[in-house]
Order: structure tokens, then sequence, then C-alpha cells
């Protein structure tokens, strides 16, 4: 157990408080920008941002967790790649099928994957309340985002927000199994983000940075980088010491949620009937996870008698 492993919030409680700050992101980009940047930049400076101040506040702990050897360095440089791609991945799927269709797609996919990649390579078999409460809060998510509208779906779109979902699994696990072996979670968080800012510079300045010289639109992404992404993922990776991930890529399911009550509260947004079915079928969901007792965490099933530790 790494020394760091003690804190008073608990790992269920640090993986919300990151999908809450999540859900924040979409009501300041609307409030501060007003479409002065397009989505692929706001993402661009957002990972940028946050990726440096989460590799700055590493420090020397991420160089010494790039030193462990092959081992550690090559899943690691995927992750980040992995974290970079997702969100490319993401805004191609949006702009082929759709924010809504999109959105419910690539974020209701992440637990499936996570629990199916945690399955595969750590041998977490997901247990039965981890898999009602997936399956309940990912539909509700899906009858939140779509609020019974009709729309198109285009099969390349969907494909590659399925490609995000897949993505985000992948970088989530790799996190995860760095952290319980020992590694710091903030130099784990650094390295993957501090990567994944370098891949993402130059989308930045290739899609523009004239907005940015703007005060609401530097503010902005001051907020997204280090509140949303910096703050969020360190808290999300305090939450990975003692949250299986499986566990945890549910429970950041609250993020819709949080963005769709802050669209009503501060935007005026309306929710149709089925828009808020799904938000009390999201909240059941999230809570059946968040329940204490062994039901509510993947069954652990190694396949070597390593301890996870």
């Amino acid at each position: 157990m790494h020394s760091d492993a003690s804190t008073t919030v608990s790992g269920p409680a640090a993986v919300v408080a990151a999908a809450v700050l999540w859900g924040t992101a979409g009501t300041a980009g609307t409030l501060a920008l007003s479409g002065a940047a397009d989505p692929v930049a706001l993402a661009a400076a957002r990972l940028v941002i946050g990726g440096a101040v989460l590799a700055a506040a590493a420090g020397p702990a991420a160089w010494r967790l790039l030193s462990g050897g092959r081992g550690r360095v090559l899943p690691l440089t995927a992750a980040a790649l992995a974290v970079a791609a997702y969100q490319l991945c993401y805004f191609a799927a949006v702009g082929r099928t759709g924010v809504a269709v999109g959105t419910v797609v690539a974020i209701g996919s992440g637990p499936a994957f996570t629990g199916v990649l945690s399955w595969l390579h750590d041998g977490r078999r997901p247990g039965r309340r981890w898999t009602v409460a997936t399956a309940a809060a990912v539909a509700g998510c899906a009858a939140l985002v779509l609020g019974g509208q009709t729309v198109g779906v285009d099969p390349g779109g969907v494909l590659l927000a399925l490609l995000g979902g897949l993505l985000y699994g992948f970088y989530s696990v790799t996190a995860a199994r760095s952290i319980t072996a020992g590694a710091a979670s903030g130099a784990v968080m650094g390295v993957l983000f501090g990567g994944a800012a370098v891949v993402m510079l130059p989308v930045l300045l290739w899609s523009g940075t004239a907005w940015l010289g703007e005060p609401g639109g530097l503010l902005t992404a001051v907020y997204l980088g280090c509140a949303t992404t910096a703050l969020s993922y360190f808290l999300y990776g305090r939450g990975l010491r003692t949250t299986p991930v499986a566990r945890a890529s549910t429970l950041a399911l609250a993020e819709p949620a949080v963005a769709a009550l802050l669209g009503v509260a501060v935007l005026h947004e309306r929710l149709t009937a089925v828009s808020w079915a799904g938000l009390a079928l999201l909240g059941a969901g999230l809570l059946l996870v968040a329940l204490p007792g062994p039901a509510g965490v993947p069954e652990a099933a190694p396949r070597t008698a390593q301890s996870s530790a």
C-alpha cells in the first residue's frame, strides 16, 4: 500500500465529486463563450491546460513512474494517447450523428467497456448489483439526453462514439492498474494527461487560439482546464485507490445528471417528461452502485496469486 492511500474522502465520494465537476463543463462553456470558440478548440485547450497542471503537480513523481521500465512506460504511453484520441473520437462522432446520440453512446458505453476490460485484464468479474445498476444508469442516461425526441442515427458516428467509450475504458483501467499496483495516483494522472496535452497542443494551435485573447474565453479555458480536468482527474485518481474501476466508471455517470440539472437551473432549459424519468432512473442506478457491501463491488476473481494492492 502506498503512503498516500489514506484520505478523509472515500473513494466513491471522490469519483462522484469528479463527475460533478465534469458536469459543470457544458454550462461554463455556454455562459462564457457564446460561440466564440468551436468545440474542438475548447476541448483541446481544456486538455492542454489541465494536462499541464496535472503534470506540474506530479513533478518528479511522474518521472520516477516513467523510469519504471517498459512494463510501465508502454501501457501509460498508450493510455495517454487514448486520452487524446477519446476527445477526437467524441467530437467526430457528434459531428456525424449529433450531440444527443454521440453523447449517449460515448458516455453510456464507457462503463460497459470498463467492466469488460477490467474482467479480461484483471480478472474482476462484474457483480450482479453492478450489472443491474449500470444497465439502469445507462438507460436513464439515454432517456435523459434523448428526451423522447426523434433523432437520426449515423452508423459511422455511432461506431466512433463506441470507439470513444472503449478508449475511455482503456485509459481508466490502465490508470487503475497502475494505482492499485502502488503508483501514486497524482503521478499516474500527471503522466496520462501530461502526455495527452502534448498530443493535443498541435490540435489547439491548428484550430485557432484567438478566442483565448478574450477575457471570457481565457477564464473559461482556465476553469475547464484547472477545475473540470486537473482537479476532477486528481479526485478521480484518488477514488481509484479504493474503488474498483468498473464501479467508478458507473458512478461517473453522475456527469450528465449534473449537466442536465445545471441546464435547467442556470440556462433555463426545459426537460421533457421522458428526460425527468431518465434522470430518476439514472439516480437510482447511481445510488444502487454506490451502496456499500460486497454486492455493489465487482467481484474479484484474480487469475494469479499476486495481490492488487
